[in-house]
C-alpha cells in the first residue's frame, strides 16, 4: 500500500510533468477508430506514433 508522501509525491509529478487528454467515441460513428485502437496493443503509443508520423511529415 502506498504511503500518503508516495500518493503526494505522485500527484505532485503529475501536475507539473504530465498532461492529459480524454476522448470520447461514439459507439455507432466511430466504430471503425474503436475497432482500431481495441487491435492496438498500445493505445497510447499508437496514438503517439500518428501524431509524431502526422509532425515528421508536414514538416
Amino acid at each position: 500500500m502506498a504511503t500518503k508522501a508516495h500518493i503526494n509525491a505522485s500527484a505532485r509529478y503529475n501536475r507539473q510533468m504530465t498532461k492529459q487528454y480524454n476522448l470520447r467515441l461514439n459507439i455507432n460513428t466511430d466504430a471503425d477508430v474503436i475497432a482500431k485502437l481495441d487491435a492496438q496493443e498500445s493505445k497510447r503509443g499508437y496514438i503517439i506514433e500518428l501524431i509524431r508520423r502526422d509532425i515528421r511529415e508536414s514538416d
